[in-house]
């Protein structure tokens, strides 16, 4: 038993840490080159940062002052990236062991970030959960964990109405904090600002700042592992799971120490971390586009990962025109909308050299559309051969508006959708790849349910309690703890490993 834990905590190491992300050594900026402007001559089919221009553009918010837009999108692309090549390509690598069944990628981060929630204590609460998550999946599932935040840059989001009326007055609708103002409820607050984009992407710099510390400065070595714990998950069910499991693997760890393997080294010590967030405001994403002189091929530098959502990956669109041009890893929300062909298309415009690692499938279809819809579209992946990442995200297709007039989700549901996701891949025998969460460090009551100190509609634990999230509810970090382990149970399920024994 001991050999076998010390050679799973060596796999966590390895999960832990490889070699570039946020544990970087910063490229020199003017390796890249600047965004080009509009321009009207391109030849048919042509890319380039700026050609999604000649597309229709849905969700892109009007500005009344275009002046003051293009001196803003000016100001942006003579700003330095927020990322770099470099990291890129090392993220579409780790995806590419996902894609090829070796590894699994947890995405996880706020539904939309806002200026005044944003605090140093708010980042590292979410970093703490993500590391305890991927360390609770590591060692359940025995493969490395690629650590994706959608933190640093996701702020927008797409509204299913572009107008919002309160009191028989309608104004433009609340679109994220680096467009408009959510309160008050009035003209000049709701009108898209240019200069909340650069509000944003100062906020970026410092959050990536505030990660690159906490993930290479000596907070994630694995030796802490029970210092992740806080104190309001500490005594719950959850907490003492992961207590065990702690115990487990700091054993294993004594026992490394002991005969001769060095502890401190950035194996142990680091982690890879890495950003991503829905690419929607495309004034701002193509002026942080940037083409590397290394490759010749044009990144966003606003995010290691960019991914479009239901409303913006239809063909011919501004947003999957910006996408098919960045040599990103880029994410697709699939929803059971889609067609096996909507699917193909998608993988032959965005990945047409079927490069592993390149395209992330983000499903988000109720359990019962899983069940339904997926097997179709993976078996017609399967028979054309595509690598692709298979990744769940089961929350955005449970949500509803519960009877105190709160919007909400329900966990049960949530786990339902990843056990239905699991049990089909296993199936179809394709590889579950990884999950995407909207959840946060904070111990909020967004999500009803739970198997401990569960979120109800009313009473001290309601919803209405700590209600806090600046537009779609979030799992709580106890929450996100129980996901981890049924999805840890499940990986285990699909390998016939017998369930874990604490």
């Amino acid at each position: 038993m001991r050999f076998s834990t010390f050679a799973l905590t060596a796999s966590i190491a390895a999960s832990v840490h490889t070699t570039d992300a946020l544990s970087m050594v910063i490229e020199n900026p003017t390796a890249f080159s600047k965004v080009s402007s509009p321009s009207s001559s391109l030849k048919l089919g042509e890319w380039s940062p700026s050609s999604w221009r000649l597309k229709e553009a849905k969700q892109i918010p009007k500005y009344p002052d275009q002046d003051h837009l293009e001196a803003i999108e000016k100001k942006l692309a003579n700003s330095a990236p927020l990322v770099f090549a470099g990291e890129v390509r090392t993220l579409e690598d780790q995806l590419a062991q996902a894609a090829l069944g070796n590894a699994f990628v947890l995405f996880g981060g706020d539904c939309a970030e806002s200026f005044d929630e944003f605090s140093t204590d708010h980042v590292r609460d979410t970093f703490r959960v993500i590391l305890q998550m991927s360390l609770i999946m590591t060692y359940g599932g025995g493969k490395p964990v690629i650590k994706i935040g959608r933190m640093a840059g996701q702020f927008a989001k797409p509204r299913s109405q572009p107008t919002e009326t309160i009191d028989g007055v309608t104004l433009p609708s609340y679109q994220g904090d680096n467009i408009n103002q959510e309160d008050p409820f009035t003209e000049e607050a709701r009108q898209a600002q240019p200069d909340r984009m650069v509000r944003a992407y100062d906020q970026c710099t410092q959050t990536l700042n505030i990660l690159r510390a906490f993930a290479t400065g000596g907070y994630a070595n694995i030796s802490r592992l029970q210092a992740w714990t806080q104190e309001f998950i500490d005594m719950t069910e959850s907490g003492s799971r992961y207590r065990k499991m702690s115990a487990k693997v700091e054993e294993s760890l004594r026992f490394m120490k002991a005969i001769g393997i060095n502890l401190d080294g950035p194996e142990f010590s680091t982690t890879d971390f890495f950003t991503a967030h829905e690419c929607l405001l495309l004034q701002y994403e193509e002026a942080l586009t940037r083409k590397d002189s290394i490759t010749g091929r044009w990144y966003d530098t606003s995010a290691h990962l960019l991914w479009v959502g239901e409303r913006t990956r239809q063909p011919g669109f501004a947003h999957f025109e910006f996408v098919r041009g960045i040599a990103n890893p880029l994410g697709v929300k699939i929803s059971d909308k889609a067609s096996p062909e909507d699917v193909i298309e998608i993988l032959d415009t965005f990945n047409p050299k079927n490069i592993p690692g390149r395209v992330t499938l983000i499903t988000r279809m109720t359990a019962k559309g899983i069940r339904e819809k997926l097997p179709a579209i993976i078996k017609m992946v399967q028979d054309k051969g595509r690598h692709v990442v298979w990744v769940s995200d089961p929350v955005h297709g449970n949500g509803y508006k519960a009877e105190n007039g709160f919007k909400t989700r329900s966990f049960d549901a949530i786990r339902e959708e990843l056990d239905a996701f699991f049990d089909v891949h296993k199936q179809m025998g394709s590889h579950a790849g990884g999950i995407h969460l909207e959840m946060t460090g904070k111990d909020v009551t967004e999500v009803v349910g739970g198997d401990n100190d569960a979120v109800t509609m009313d009473g001290d634990h309601g919803l209405a309690s700590r209600y806090e999230t600046h537009c779609d509810p979030r799992l709580n970090s106890i929450q996100s703890l129980e996901l981890a382990f049924s999805v840890a149970e499940k990986m285990r399920e699909r390998d016939d490993l017998p369930g874990l024994d604490f």
